[in-house]
């Protein structure tokens, strides 16, 4: 192969296939060049008007040519979507290939999970690399279904296609040198692989005694002022626009010609509908030349970057001896790919799939749901006659606010009280069958009756449900074990809507469009029941994540992030 990719280049033989007339984008020098390529199998053997035949010649008539887009930081369970079924929706767009940190099916499966996610995305037309999840548990004050130790990241970084750690979330742990979080880095060290870093906030010298334990980049900057003292400290910014957070605007006015190759772009969390309705990388490239960057600047941060930070050899540019995987569209800003190749093979045309997708068989993560029995005093709550603390949403945030309300009581116990919008909140442990369940109170949904619940649930990913009657509560949650986990609306025991999602709690096996209906179909069923709040089930999610402010509930009980610390549910402390 090697062998005939130098005669094609060296214009002894034909190239397999020829691109003609193109409008080259090369990330090298950052500038857009008439020319022709030629492709010898999976590989770029040359670059240059002096290639004139192939075996088959497409004349692109000025489109421009660019390379496959890469996605250095992706959550794949946020889409919903099984390997087979996100790769349908995402290289249409553009992307060739990503790096996922499979960290919540990590915490609910453990090596198991990580390996699904190895096997499952194998052979497909789109490249999915893998960081090794490194914070399972995520926390303390939660249950998960899995732990993962040093030795266990140690194996697991020796799998084809894994290349480093995972976003390190235990910032405090690195910066207090605890031995647990020590091995964890030591393991990827050992082994010459890169570490990603996750730390909002984080500055002076606590930043200064993160980075000196050799991770290179970041993906939580939401001021300038953040992420230029760590670009100047040497970690790579991972500029994020996702569903959930936003940061781009915010952000591009820092890179700068000089800063420019130590910037990536990013999309962390991407939700279905977003995916669906806006795309992939194609959207943040789309939203940046709204705001008025450099396009040339912009691929080159989604490609060359990622790949070379992230050692991706062959991938990344239009280069001789570089893989062909590559992007046609017929303008830069508008980025509507006309084709899509990957190594060398056209897999995408017009917007859809011309390639096969294999289905990879998942029983091995499916009936995850282990809880112990339910019953109606479970989910009691007593009444002190004290006032209590509520989860406070804020629309279209993860942070929440600490509310110190009084709460509606009967009969010595607190009920949920929809007049004031007060209702009942648990977090039900669903991987060890111990039998905790954390309650709490929230404000913000407006439900006026029945109850939501959902098996995704940050980081650990137990059940959490609200609702104005106990009774709706458990019959939601029981429905859920039924169908292996996802999302359900009911009301006076009845479903009224249901989205199963049966891999590891977290994924369907159905498509983006089918995903995407049905999550209308719920988001509708739960309007009808009064909640006000756009994405309800996202909301939901965050609630049971102790690490984002301010106050969180889990199986272990409520949780006040500031604290970090489980703490009373009555008083103000």
């Amino acid at each position: 192969m090697l062998k005939e990719l130098i005669e094609i280049a060296n214009l002894k033989i034909e190239p397999d296939t020829l691109l003609k007339n193109v409008n080259l984008v090369n990330v090298f020098s950052k500038e857009v060049i008439s020319t022709n390529v030629a492709l010898g199998k999976e590989k770029i053997a040359g670059i240059g008007n002096d290639y004139q035949t192939g075996k088959e010649v497409l004349d692109l008539k000025g489109k421009f040519l660019l390379p496959g887009l890469i996605d250095g930081h992706l959550h794949l369970e946020s889409s919903l979507l099984s390997p087979a079924e996100f790769t349908k929706a995402a290289v249409p767009r553009g992307t060739t290939s990503i790096i996922i940190d499979p960290h919540e099916i990590a915490n609910v499966l453990g090596l198991s999970g990580i390996n699904y996610v190895l096997r499952a995305t194998e052979n497909l037309p789109l490249t999915f690399f893998i960081m090794a999840s490194s914070c399972v548990p995520a926390t303390h004050m939660e249950t998960a279904g899995a732990t993962l130790s040093a030795s266990e990241i140690s194996k697991i970084l020796d799998e084809d296609r894994v290349l480093g750690l995972a976003e390190f979330m235990n910032f405090p742990g690195v910066v207090n040198a605890a031995p647990e979080a020590l091995e964890k880095i030591m393991a990827a060290q050992n082994k010459g692989k890169i570490i990603d870093g996750h730390a909002p906030g984080l500055s002076g010298p606590q930043l200064q005694a993160y980075l000196a334990a050799g991770i290179g980049s970041d993906h939580e900057c939401s001021t300038p002022e953040e992420a230029l003292e760590k670009l100047r400290s040497g970690m790579r910014i991972m500029i994020r626009e996702g569903t959930a957070a936003k940061n781009l605007k915010d952000l591009l006015p820092i890179v700068t010609e000089e800063n420019s190759r130590r910037c990536i772009l990013v999309s962390d969390d991407l939700h279905p509908d977003d995916l669906i309705n806006h795309g992939h990388l194609d959207r943040i490239l789309r939203k940046a030349f709204s705001l008025g960057f450099d396009p040339l600047k912009a691929v080159q941060m989604l490609t060359l970057n990622t790949a070379e930070y992230f050692g991706l050899k062959g991938l990344g540019a239009v280069a001789p001896g570089y893989f062909a995987d590559l992007v046609v569209v017929d303008d830069l800003e508008n980025f509507r790919p006309y084709l899509v190749f990957k190594r060398g093979q056209i897999v995408a045309k017009g917007g859809r799939m011309v390639s096969e997708v294999s289905k990879y068989a998942a029983g091995s993560v499916k009936n995850t749901l282990n809880f112990a029995p339910l019953e109606p005093e479970n989910l009691n709550i007593r009444d002190t006659q004290e006032k209590v603390k509520v989860i406070g949403l804020i629309p279209n945030q993860i942070v929440t606010e600490k509310l110190l309300l009084t709460p509606l009581s009967e009969n010595g116990f607190i009920n949920s009280d929809t007049e004031r919008d007060i209702l009942k909140l648990a977090v039900i442990e669903r991987h060890k069958k111990t039998g905790n369940i954390g309650l709490g109170l929230i404000k913000g949904l407006n439900l006026k009756k029945g109850a939501l619940a959902s098996s995704v649930a940050h980081d650990s990913h137990n059940i959490i449900v609200v609702g104005t009657k106990d009774d709706d509560m458990i019959f939601a949650v029981q429905k859920l074990k039924e169908v292996g986990g996802g999302l359900v609306v009911v009301n006076k025991g009845k479903v009224e809507s249901l989205l199963p999602l049966p891999l590891a709690g977290l994924m369907s096996e159905n498509s983006l469009e089918e995903v995407v209906k049905n999550l209308g179909i719920l988001e509708a069923a739960a309007r009808r029941l009064g909640c006000t709040i756009e994405n309800p089930f996202i909301a939901l999610s965050f609630c049971a994540l102790p690490v984002i402010p301010e106050l969180k509930l889990t199986d272990k009980g409520l949780v006040d992030v500031v604290k970090f610390s489980i703490v009373s549910l009555y008083g103000a402390d």
